[in-house]
């Protein structure tokens, strides 16, 4: 069960059109390729995901799953929104409230273990490897994490564990944590377990429906056996500013931090209609990503350019991400920046500025500027550094 309603309210621009793991990433990908690509490389055949907040392009994306393999007559992927039912209709209310609405299609497949995703993480991950952990230590309940800086851990969900691995108590966001075990968000569950506690908190008046703050506390305060699994791979939150734009950049380099060219675990992806990149005469290009339909005239430094970006003779892109159907005019130069889809960047523009410019990067990515989608940016018009510009605008 794949969770992908959220908002995504820390990327601004980037989500106010789009859910959050509808996000292009990579050059290539959306964020929802990773937790999806997850799961059929580790034998997972039904998969449900919860949309809710402007799930049009989300929900278009995914369409029947045959990009992951997951076009199949029984199971495969399902799109599962709120929908009006004869006792009662409401929006999901919580990431707890989001699965318990989805109690029938669960029972439909009679599972013995449920599988609990979000849908906005960079990451590549054997879930099979975290069932035969979760089925040898018969638990209730097992929570993926990883360690974490101590002063970002308040950040997260905090577990706090024994030597052998069980959790003796769960902190959502802590301000004193206790441990530096974060939790990533990924949980297994015993079914019959999981609807139990699900049907016990919806029934609750006092609850949250959340699994962080309700759900964990209160099999843990029951008694269950919940344990934890260590993760020691890439694992990226990219929920705000900053982190996407790290993320991005983790791709890049002879030794990438993150490497999605890794023939042992695809990440798949629905590609996009377009011709190959062409790279003009006067083109200068160095470490970076560039993806099929592009067409650079100019000089891009250390950039991940999506699909259909076009970068013309004289302008010049640096630090940058800039997504599918982009053009940078002529003389334009655009640096440490997130350039939404279908932007124009005018002739002599200027959009952020070097990343050295001792400017910073905070959790909402200051210094960095974003303009969202089918925006223009109107010739020599400025887009100082830390500026968010909202989709569908023009920058004069």
């Amino acid at each position: 069960m794949l969770l992908a309603g959220g908002q995504g309210s820390r990327l601004y621009a980037l989500t106010s059109k789009i859910a959050k793991p509808a996000v292009e990433f990579g050059a290539k990908y959306r964020i929802i390729d990773f937790p999806l690509s997850n799961c059929v490389n580790s034998g997972i055949d039904t998969v449900g995901v919860m949309t809710q907040y402007e799930p049009l392009v989300l929900n278009e994306y995914i369409g029947n799953g045959q990009p992951w393999d997951l076009d199949r007559a029984y199971g495969g992927v399902h799109i599962l929104s709120p929908y009006q039912g004869k006792v009662k209709s409401s929006w999901f209310e919580g990431t707890a409230n989001a699965i318990y609405q989805n109690l029938h299609f669960m029972q439909m497949y009679k599972p013995e273990y449920v599988l609990i995703l979000s849908g906005d993480h960079i990451y590549k991950m054997d879930y099979s490897l975290m069932l035969k952990a979760h089925k040898e230590s018969g638990a209730a309940c097992t929570i993926a994490c990883m360690p974490v800086p101590i002063e970002e851990a308040s950040r997260f969900g905090v577990l706090n564990t024994n030597p052998d691995g069980s959790i003796y108590e769960f902190e959502e966001k802590p301000k004193k944590p206790k441990s530096n075990l974060a939790s990533m968000g990924i949980y297994i569950f015993t079914a019959e377990k999981l609807f139990e506690y699900l049907q016990l908190d919806e029934d609750n008046p006092e609850s949250s429906k959340d699994f962080g703050k309700d759900i964990l506390p209160a099999m843990l305060h029951a008694g269950e056996k919940m344990m934890s699994y260590q993760f020691t791979g890439y694992w990226k939150d990219v929920g705000t500013i900053a982190s996407l734009w790290e993320a991005n950049m983790d791709l890049l380099g002879e030794d990438p931090k993150f490497d999605v060219s890794d023939d042992t675990w695809k990440i798949h992806s629905r590609n996009p209609l377009a011709p190959p990149e062409y790279i003009g005469d006067d083109a200068k290009i160095s470490d970076s990503m560039i993806a099929l339909g592009c067409e650079i005239h100019g000089k891009v430094e250390h950039s991940v350019l999506a699909s259909n970006v076009v970068i013309e003779k004289g302008a010049y892109v640096k630090d940058a991400v800039i997504m599918a159907g982009t053009v940078v005019k002529s003389g334009a130069a655009v640096e440490y920046s997130i350039v939404d889809e279908e932007v124009v960047i005018g002739e002599n523009a200027k959009v952020g500025a070097p990343k050295d410019s001792g400017l910073g990067l905070d959790e909402k990515g200051k210094g960095i500027a974003v303009i969202g989608r089918n925006t223009v940016v109107e010739p020599g018009a400025s887009v100082a550094p830390g500026v968010i510009v909202d989709a569908m605008k023009k920058v004069k």
